[in-house]
C-alpha cells in the first residue's frame, strides 16, 4: 500500500468518522485503523506500521499522552501529532511533554489537518499557531535557552531555522543543498547540544531565543 498511512484515535465516533472521511479524500493518504482509545492505538500502530499516529489526548482508560508515552519507548515507532480543543493547556503540554511531534486543534479547517499529518510523517513538527504563544510563555518561564544555541554551528543553525518552520529532513536537504543523511546527522547534533529530546523542544528553545531570525 503506497502513501501515508494513518491511525486515528479518538474516543468519539463521529469525531473518528469525520476525521476518516477528511484524510481519506486525499489520494496520498490512507486510513488504516480508527480506535477509541489509548490501549487499542498501541495495538494498532504495532500491528500496522503507520507513518503518523493522529491521537486525541481526553479518552478513558490509557489517554492520549499515556499512549504517547508507551508508543515512544518502542523503536521506529511511528511520530504522534496530538489533537484537542483550545482551551486545555493541561492536556496541551502533557502530550507535548509525552513526546508528541505535532498538535492540531479540532476545530482546524481540513486542509490545515492535512498539513499537520504530512508534515509529522515526513519527520517534522506542527504546532497549530493560535496555541505557539502559550506553548513559548511556558518555555520563557522555565529559562531561556540561548546560551545552548550558542553551541551551535552556522550549518546547525541554517537546519535548525527551517525545523522552526515545521520542514522535514527531505525538505531541509532541498533548501540547503545537502544529502538527508547529512540533516539526519545535523538534526541529531542539534538535540544533543539542546538538550533536546525531540524535534518540537529544539524548536520551541529556537523560537524563544529569537531563531528564525527576521
Amino acid at each position: 500500500m503506497s502513501g501515508l498511512r494513518v491511525v486515528l484515535v479518538d474516543d468519539q465516533a463521529m469525531v473518528r468518522s469525520g476525521l476518516a472521511l477528511v484524510l481519506g479524500a486525499e489520494p496520498d493518504i490512507t486510513v488504516v485503523a480508527q480506535c477509541a482509545d489509548g490501549a487499542a492505538a498501541i495495538v494498532a500502530a504495532t500491528r500496522y506500521r503507520p507513518d503518523v499516529v493522529l491521537m486525541d489526548v481526553r479518552m478513558p482508560g490509557i489517554d492520549g499522552p499515556e499512549a504517547t508515552r508507551r508508543l515512544r519507548a518502542v523503536p521506529d515507532a511511528a511520530p504522534v501529532l496530538a489533537l484537542t480543543t483550545f482551551d486545555d493547556d493541561d492536556v496541551l503540554f502533557s502530550a507535548l511533554d509525552a513526546g508528541a511531534e505535532g498538535f492540531v486543534l479540532k476545530d482546524s479547517p481540513a486542509e490545515a489537518l492535512v498539513l499537520a499529518v504530512r508534515a509529522v510523517a515526513a519527520g517534522g513538527s506542527w504546532l497549530d499557531p493560535r496555541v505557539l504563544p502559550r506553548v513559548l510563555a511556558r518555555a520563557r518561564r522555565a529559562g531561556g535557552r540561548e546560551d545552548l544555541l550558542d553551541r551551535l554551528t552556522a550549518r546547525e543553525t541554517a537546519v535548525l531555522e527551517h525545523m522552526c518552520h515545521g520542514a522535514s529532513n527531505a525538505e531541509i536537504a532541498g533548501a540547503l543543498g545537502m544529502g538527508e543523511r547529512t540533516v539526519k546527522t545535523h538534526v541529531s547534533a542539534i538535540l544533543t547540544k539542546l538538550e533536546a529530546r525531540d524535534r518540537i523542544a529544539a524548536v520551541l528553545s529556537a523560537l524563544d531565543a529569537g531563531i528564525p531570525r527576521g
